[in-house]
């Protein structure tokens, strides 16, 4: 399976929420997509259930199914709550990171960003977005990067978004990655527990 380019809003209506950006069309069309979007709903079996969960992760992270059974991996080795564990690397991502921080208005870019090498991390410049960050590291604009407008852009919009986890100079376009982020500082609605119970059967 290769990386999902198709139309967002079909992926967003699919589990009925903006699961890869805002979109309008969910309020307008707030059924599923495809020809039965509108029929009736059948109810969904447990293994349904988790198996959209973990989609609903994978569409949100930009990973691919080999890739997530890695990071599942790693969670489930890690101490503490293996859910938590996953949502922690998939948000410790270089190119969640640089759209947490505002440097790109969307994952997408920000992964077009990283792959680019207009990030540097610790000043170096790191050009693969699935790199998990350490807390402590710096992710910064390459010199030569900091006026494209697609960057100043999107920090103008971004300006007043900010999460815990994360520092930002808006002198030196550079965020510092503090620390994993707690469950309940991810704003995005997962049922982590249930792609644990998933991997678990």
């Amino acid at each position: 399976m290769a990386r999902y380019t198709g139309p967002k809003v079909r992926i967003s209506r699919k589990f009925g929420e903006p699961v890869m950006g805002p979109s309008k069309a969910l309020s307008k069309k707030n059924y599923a997509p495809g020809q039965h979007g509108k029929g009736r709903k059948g109810k969904k079996s447990e293994y349904g259930q988790q198996l959209i969960e973990k989609q609903k992760v994978k569409y949100t992270y930009g990973i691919l199914e080999r890739q997530f059974a890695r990071f599942f991996h790693l969670a489930s080795v890690k101490q503490g709550r293996t859910g938590e564990n996953l949502l922690q690397l998939c948000e410790a991502r270089l190119d969640n990171t640089v759209y947490r921080l505002g440097i790109a208005p969307t994952r997408r870019a920000a992964r077009q960003l990283v792959n680019h090498r207009h990030i540097t991390v610790d000043g170096e410049v790191l050009n693969i977005p699935s790199s998990i960050l350490k807390p402590g590291q710096i992710v910064g604009v390459r010199e030569k990067s900091k006026a494209l407008e697609a960057i100043t852009d999107s920090l103008k919009a971004r300006n007043a978004k900010r999460y815990n986890w994360l520092e930002w100079d808006s002198a030196e376009l550079a965020g510092k990655f503090i620390n994993f982020p707690e469950r309940d500082q991810i704003p995005e609605n997962f049922n982590e527990q249930a792609i644990v119970e998933l991997y678990n059967k």
